[in-house]
């Protein structure tokens, strides 16, 4: 650098040179005319304004940034979510396992094998070494389970109980206790429990005690009067040895029925019903014609001989006079002391009492004996579809609906039913 440069004075801020008329300043100067004639060498033209606002430019596509905290919660959602799903599944897989097992050995159903049926202590130590088996005959006796639903109590099938006894060997227990509280039922129902405790006895050399615990009428005292001890609670009810044979309706001088919320239902001068039939009687039970005399004779000769066989039965096996039966008893209910003063019971005993004297009964010691009887369903296995309500042989309550029992066909029953039969079986 010279000294001349050195001394130069810094221009300032408006010493700058005057862009706007120096050539230097980069402007391009006007053209000329001939530039103007030729087309080529004219600037192109702006393009008219339009009307319409410019689109916005589009935003620009920007992967939104996750925090560490949405990256932390969604990988631990996945993972819980993956973990759930494995339980889940192993759950389905126990639920799975546990119905099949429920449907070997649930009660109630197909099982017919002693073996099979579970049981549980009701009574005594169950360490206990001697054993009573306990069958309990409650509500209505049916036939069979499985085809038919019982009236609005729970019901007892006979001959699936029977199948149970049937099965019980002398090494299975010192002796079998009727529990009973029933209304009575069909007749062959009541007779299949009455049987297989015979053959109990014969087979095994064991006795058969039975204990009423709410009611034993009709069929309940068919079921039982062969049993070697009859024992009843305080405040039972026991007897009522008859046949019953319907319901039967008849409708005369029908001019409304009532079907209706707000009024009748039905209203003529007349109804008829009929049925096209072969046979003399078929139509027998038609509710809009009177019963003849001779179908009211054919039945009553029918219940008659039932009646026959069940009076003969009591009277073999509870040591009674069939006349005494039939003009003394009748198909009266007994209080327990009552009926125990008429040989239709042995003794009034409270449970504690009667199951200490039925293990004497069998030759045992009470106070080394324990009573079994079928288990009932608990909470895990109602919630996976076993019925609560039902043990072996046992049918469930029926709370609504109309019934459709075997006791509801007109077959001959014997039974004993508080409330009306009718109304019980849809009529």
């Amino acid at each position: 650098m010279s000294e001349s440069d050195s001394t130069r004075p810094v221009p300032g801020p408006d010493d700058g040179p005057d862009r706007s008329s120096s050539p230097d300043a980069g402007d391009v100067s006007a053209p000329s005319g001939a530039e103007l004639d030729d087309p080529a060498l004219l600037p192109p033209l702006a393009a008219p304004p339009s009307s319409e606002p410019p689109a916005p430019p589009a935003p620009y596509a920007k992967e939104p940034r996750r925090s560490g905290f949405k990256k932390g919660f969604g990988a631990g959602l996945g993972a819980a979510l993956g973990v759930g799903v494995v339980l889940c599944a192993l759950s389905l897989l126990s639920a799975l396992s546990l119905v099949v097992m429920l449907v070997i050995i649930r009660p109630g159903e197909a099982n017919t094998s002693a073996s099979t049926t579970a049981t549980t202590t009701i009574w005594g130590d169950a360490g206990a070494s001697h054993t009573l088996r306990a069958i309990e005959v409650s509500g209505a006796i049916e036939t069979t389970g499985g085809s038919t639903s019982s009236l609005y109590t729970s019901a007892t099938y006979g001959y699936d109980v029977a199948d149970v006894i049937d099965d019980l060997e002398a090494d299975d227990a010192d002796g079998l206790l009727l529990l009973m509280d029933t209304p009575g039922g069909t007749i062959p129902g009541a007779r299949a429990i009455a049987q297989a405790a015979e053959r109990y006895r014969d087979r095994t050399g064991h006795p058969v005690i039975a204990y009423v615990t709410g009611m034993a009428a009709s069929g309940g005292m068919y079921a039982m009067a062969g049993a070697d001890h009859i024992y009843a609670d305080q405040g039972t009810m026991i007897g009522s040895i008859g046949v019953i044979m319907g319901p039967f309706a008849h409708y005369s001088g029908v001019t409304q029925i009532d079907n209706g919320i707000l009024s009748g239902g039905v209203s003529a001068d007349s109804i008829e019903q009929f049925y096209l039939t072969q046979g003399t009687g078929k139509d027998f039970g038609n509710a809009f014609r009177e019963m003849t005399d001779e179908e009211r004779a054919v039945y009553t000769s029918d219940i008659a001989r039932e009646y026959d066989v069940f009076v003969q039965w009591v009277a073999d096996e509870r040591g009674i006079g069939t006349e005494t039966i039939r003009n003394e008893l009748g198909a009266y209910l007994y209080d327990a002391q009552t009926a125990v003063d008429k040989h239709l019971a042995d003794a009034v005993m409270g449970r504690d009492e009667a199951f200490r004297q039925a293990a004497t009964d069998s030759g045992v010691d009470p106070g080394d004996t324990r009573i079994i009887a079928d288990t009932t369903p608990g909470a895990l296995s109602r919630l996976f579809g076993a019925d609560s309500s039902r043990v072996f042989g046992h049918g469930a309550p029926m709370t609504s609906g109309t019934a459709t029992s075997e006791l509801c066909t007109s077959a001959t029953t014997v039974f004993a039913w508080s409330a009306n039969p009718v109304q019980a079986c849809g009529g």
